[in-house]
């Protein structure tokens, strides 16, 4: 076991490797750093914003938006999906608003969201209305993969619907639950970064991202992207290990 997890490192580590040799080729080739840096110019301009105070307060900044939109969007997508998981008169009347969300495409959404709020809540808007699809389709599909038998039984025993709904229903929408979270933290940090760019709010990634392509200075472009890259991978890790942690005490 032991054996098998230190080749799984060396495996992605060469893994990684080789796509850094790829991306050198290419700077390369290319030869102008306006189009494509290579990597030593971006792990350079990452190693300088790593030691500026700035940069971490940005990060948090932005961390702060982009979660506090994902926690919205899981607590409402969860509680309107299971109210309409349960009940089909809810679902058709929120059905055709929720498709109407998961078609509009972000950048009208985040357009609307700038005319709407002022530019640090814009970010955290978006990152709720593009997750909360998610969240509440994956509840309601949870749901209706119920199993019957259980219902059919729970209905001899004369067992009451809140506690159907707390453990018949919650434990089969659970797996669901999880997979559109982890999906809906992966959109989040996408769509706040997106966002942050056209809102311009102050301590912002995507202030960041913005100046670096006015400035064309495109080291620092690949280097914010690949912190943005880091934090989204982080997160969701983390997500899973909590997730792995509240399996492992039930």
């Amino acid at each position: 076991m032991k054996n098998f997890i230190i080749q799984s490192k060396y495996k992605n580590f060469l893994i990684i490797l080789f796509w850094i040799i790829i991306w050198e080729i290419f700077a390369l080739i290319i030869n102008q750093e306006i189009y494509l840096p290579s990597p030593i110019s971006t792990f350079q301009s990452l190693y300088k914003l790593l030691f500026s105070q700035d940069t971490y307060i940005t990060i948090l900044y932005s961390t702060y938006r982009t979660l506090f939109g994902f926690f919205i969007s899981c607590i409402l997508g969860i509680i309107f999906g299971y109210f309409c998981g349960i009940n089909k008169y809810l679902f058709d009347l929120f059905n055709p608003l929720v498709s109407v969300i998961r078609t509009i495409p972000v950048m009208s959404i985040i357009i609307i969201a700038i005319i709407w709020f002022k530019d640090t809540n814009v970010p955290i808007f978006v990152a709720f209305l593009m997750c909360f699809p998610i969240i509440w389709t994956n509840t309601i599909y949870g749901i209706k993969e119920t199993d019957i038998k259980l219902l059919q039984m729970c209905k001899v025993y004369n067992i009451s619907k809140i506690h159907i709904v707390k453990s018949v229903y919650f434990y089969s929408a659970l797996p669901y639950i999880k997979s559109g979270m982890l999906s809906a933290l992966g959109i989040s940090w996408k769509v706040t970064s997106a966002a942050e760019v056209l809102s311009l709010p102050k301590y912002s990634i995507g202030s960041h991202l913005y100046d670096s392509k006015v400035y064309l200075e495109i080291p620092d472009l690949f280097a914010w992207t690949l912190i943005i890259l880091f934090l989204s991978i982080l997160f969701e890790k983390t997500l899973k290990l909590l997730f792995k942690m509240g399996d492992s005490n039930d």
